[in-house]
């Protein structure tokens, strides 16, 4: 691959030609075009001359042009003309790593006047030999550092190769990607597209991958994902499972659906991830046996089901107080030969305290145990919630030690959950005193804390603790939701306080 402006090995017999159509920026400390850079006259050492002064200088001093460091006056006509620079790095371009080094060496100099030419020049040379790392580097110093975006401009414009230009075009599309230039990606996406170049699937995918993130870039998410289809960019199974994903997040779990049949009918074969990411998509959208009816199909394919798989939709059925299915679905992903984890055990445990199953949690936190797992502190709390939702308060402050001897940390949700069934019991001195002893342990109290406490307060009749309380949240600065100020302003309401209750409601 040679770059298309190169009539000769010497880009100085082209400097007419040249002219006519190419401009180049600098980026200080002047800013004018390289058509105004006249041939070195006859007097002058030409790129042949500073050729060979490069090879036989690091002949003799192997170190030569390795850091900034390394001092030589006899380049200095290179680091002040990018002309002359260009032409130097096209004659050693057949020695890339001696280009690539002269080049750094040179990009360091005081003084030096770079263009977004010469840095397509020594990519090209890169690329050409396939030294993509080091060709990340530099456009990752093109970008990031010193924000040459007319970079673009020149890799699109044709003064390349066409294959090297899409992928450098590409290597520019991951630079800003990974420094997280979400609108610098799209434009150049959309650049590329209007000037008919097809960025690589990997890339589309990255851009949608970003934008989904952030739901003001919807409409740009779905312009991708179209303009990939207008153009007839390929989608890979990674665009489906991206796609998949968002719908199902959206609610839209009919067009995600028909997105999956799609894939296969498209010949894209669905991964493990692909069904996982519907399963968990359609259990969200309470589609619990559409959802079901993908394991099977899983198993059909012949795909490994997981806890990834199950998990969804275990939670699923135990938020319809379905128990039973969601126990029966443990023992199927056991015969399917998936491993349960402590997150499928943490959602079970869960879902039976919230129904009133403690025991039955209990069992299986031993099970657990048997079987070598290591409960983590979310099996704690919720064994914990579990026994003060039914009033057995001892038991759960067992739990509590225990935790602690299992060198695990409370977190702000253990606290919150004892707080909760201390002040169900009526005991307020004993939920001060929790909440005393989590600041003293640097965990601080959350919005759910003081909602806690105000609300309790107010449902014992105890108006000047809840009062205090909910001013104690506004002093540390925490917001209240509208549970808290309702609370608040109904236990105003009900105990003698009507005034502050109308100034509440007005304040929300």
């Amino acid at each position: 691959m040679t770059l298309c402006i190169r009539a000769s090995k010497a880009l100085a017999t082209t400097t007419t030609t040249l002219s006519q159509s190419l401009k180049v920026r600098f980026l200080f400390p002047f800013s004018y075009s390289l058509l105004h850079t006249c041939p070195a006259s006859p007097s002058e050492p030409t790129a042949t001359h500073y050729k060979q002064l490069i090879f036989n200088t690091i002949e003799k001093k192997p170190w030569a042009f390795c850091n900034a460091k390394w001092v030589s006056n006899q380049f200095h006509a290179v680091i002040v003309d990018p002309h002359l620079f260009i032409q130097v790095l096209n004659l050693i371009r057949e020695k890339p790593r001696i280009a690539l080094r002269f080049f750094r060496w040179v990009d360091m100099q005081p003084g030096v006047r770079r263009s977004e030419l010469a840095f397509s020049v020594m990519l090209d040379i890169l690329v050409e030999n396939n030294l993509m790392r080091s060709a990340y580097w530099v456009m990752e110093r093109v970008i990031i550092t010193f924000r040459m975006h007319g970079i673009v401009d020149v890799l699109i414009c044709g003064y390349l190769n066409l294959e090297v230009s899409v992928k450098l075009l590409d290597l520019c599309l991951l630079v800003c990607y990974k420094n997280l230039m979400v609108d610098q990606c799209f434009w150049i996406f959309s650049k590329m597209l209007r000037n008919e170049l097809l960025p690589d699937v990997k890339n589309c995918n990255r851009i949608l991958s970003i934008l989904r993130k952030d739901k003001s870039l919807v409409a740009k998410f779905m312009q991708v994902y179209r303009l990939m289809q207008e153009f007839g960019i390929n989608p890979s199974v990674v665009t489906y499972n991206t796609m998949l994903d968002f719908l199902c997040k959206e609610g839209e779990w009919q067009q995600a659906i028909e997105l999956s049949s799609e894939m296969e009918t498209r010949h894209c074969f669905p991964s493990d991830v692909t069904f996982n990411v519907l399963i968990n998509g359609l259990t969200k959208n309470c589609k619990l046996e559409e959802a079901k009816e993908r394991i099977w199909r899983m198993l059909e394919l012949g795909l490994k089901v997981s806890a990834y798989t199950y998990n969804p939709l275990i939670c699923g059925y135990l938020k319809k107080g379905l128990p039973a299915e969601a126990l029966s679905l443990r023992e199927e992903m056991v015969e399917k030969g998936a491993a349960c984890t402590v997150a499928t055990y943490n959602t079970l445990m869960y879902g039976l305290c919230r129904w009133g199953r403690v025991n039955d949690a209990i069992q299986l936190f031993v099970d657990m145990l048997k079987r070598g797992m290591i409960p983590d502190v979310i099996s704690y709390n919720t064994l914990i919630y579990g026994y003060c939702r039914v009033g057995n308060i001892s038991e759960a402050f067992r739990l509590f030690d225990e935790l602690r001897f299992q060198n695990l940390v409370p977190t702000v949700v253990t606290y919150n959950t004892l707080i909760d069934g201390v002040c169900r019991l009526g005991n307020l001195d004993l939920a001060r005193r929790l909440k005393d002893t989590m600041i003293s342990q640097g965990i601080f109290p959350d919005v759910v804390t003081y909602t806690i406490l105000v609300t309790r307060c107010c449902k014992l009749g105890n108006l000047s603790a809840a009062n205090e309380f909910f001013n104690e949240m506004l002093h540390k600065g925490l917001e209240p939701d509208r549970f808290a100020h309702t609370t608040h302003m109904v236990g105003n309401l009900k105990f003698g306080d009507p005034a502050r209750a109308l100034s509440l409601q007005r304040k929300w």
